[in-house]
């Protein structure tokens, strides 16, 4: 197996305000292979923006490590990190205002990060040629983004995103002011910049099409990873009856998807919001370890002068995916 391109671990960020600290990451735990789609799906606060500026080199970690094809995030240099974020990644965002310079034909746009980087006026322009020709937009090259439609603009902001032939494609909510169709046609030529240039694409997004197309949806809660949803190679109908069957994911069928509880190093876990509204937690469970799967029970606990209970064990949640029923 290939070594992860983008390997973070513990990863904390800690945005001071005036005099309050917002802690947006919280140990996070990620791995992504090289040539890998994916997807980072979570509600607003849950940190999967700010895990896209640390990758892109916008932010810089408060603990942890985060490493990206051998750069380590947390040690480089302002001018080590510039270097990255011109040859190791390219980021699109969701408004196109923050793609494109308006007042630059696409070609223009598309030169301006290789003029940059020191590339010659011939090298640019026929690199700045190939790309709009790659994303769908030869003969637009002149054209100004205000002459171009929203799909236009995004296709020519990935030619701008890859001016440089990054590793890594960062997407933020790329398709979020796109309509069906063209979200749609967006993400067919990321799978087709997958296939040909073996690019690996992290894409941050509510988008339940996308999240269901790639490879692996991530799903971040309270600053951590807590899911993972892998598309099924088969449907469930074939699969025995005893395999569980996965919880949604932004509208993901469990038919096509399954998801799994991701478990950091130190053993933490985030257990769906389910388990945690339909049984009765209250902040403790009991472990039982049972042949090849672990049970947690919830414990009703009659206090007693020390603070604690005596215990009493109720129906459980099984991590192999099965109900656990009191034991007589």
């Amino acid at each position: 197996m290939a070594d992860p391109i983008v390997l973070c671990d513990n990863l904390v960020k800690i945005y001071k305000v005036a005099d309050l600290e917002v802690v947006a990451l919280q140990g996070l735990d990620l791995e992504v292979t090289p040539g890998e789609v994916m997807a980072i799906v979570g509600a607003s606060g849950s940190g999967k923006s700010t895990l896209l500026n640390i990758l892109s080199g916008l932010d810089v970690p408060s603990a942890g490590s985060c490493i990206v094809d051998g750069n380590d995030l947390t040690r480089l240099s302002q001018g080590q990190r510039i270097n990255y974020r011109r040859r190791i990644v390219g980021q699109i965002w969701q408004q196109s205002g923050r793609n494109l310079l308006p007042e630059l034909s696409a070609q223009a746009n598309v030169e301006l990060p290789q003029m940059l980087s020191g590339v010659s006026s011939s090298q640019r322009s026929k690199r700045a040629r190939e790309l709009l020709e790659l994303v769908g937009l030869a003969g637009k090259e002149q054209k100004k983004p205000t002459m171009l439609s929203g799909g236009e603009q995004q296709r020519t902001a990935i030619a701008v995103a890859l001016s440089n032939n990054p590793k890594v494609l960062l997407a933020d909510e790329p398709t979020g002011e796109l309509d069906s169709v063209t979200a749609g046609e967006i993400f067919e030529l990321f799978r087709r910049l997958n296939n040909e240039l073996g690019l690996t694409i992290i894409t941050v997004t509510h988008d339940a099409t996308i999240a269901a197309a790639v490879d692996r949806t991530i799903a971040i809660r309270d600053g951590r990873t807590s899911t993972e949803t892998i598309r099924r190679e088969t449907t469930l109908e074939t699969l025995e009856s005893h395999m569980p069957a996965a919880s949604a994911v932004i509208g993901l069928s469990s038919r096509t998807h399954r998801e799994s509880i991701l478990i950091d190093r130190a053993g933490r876990l985030q257990l769906p919001k389910e388990a945690i509204e339909t049984l009765p937690f209250n902040g403790r469970a009991e472990v039982r370890i049972i042949g090849d799967h672990v049970e947690l029970w919830p414990i009703l606990d009659q206090v007693n002068g020390n603070g604690y209970g005596n215990g009493t064990s109720q129906n459980g949640v099984s991590l192999n995916g099965h109900n656990g029923k009191k034991e007589q």
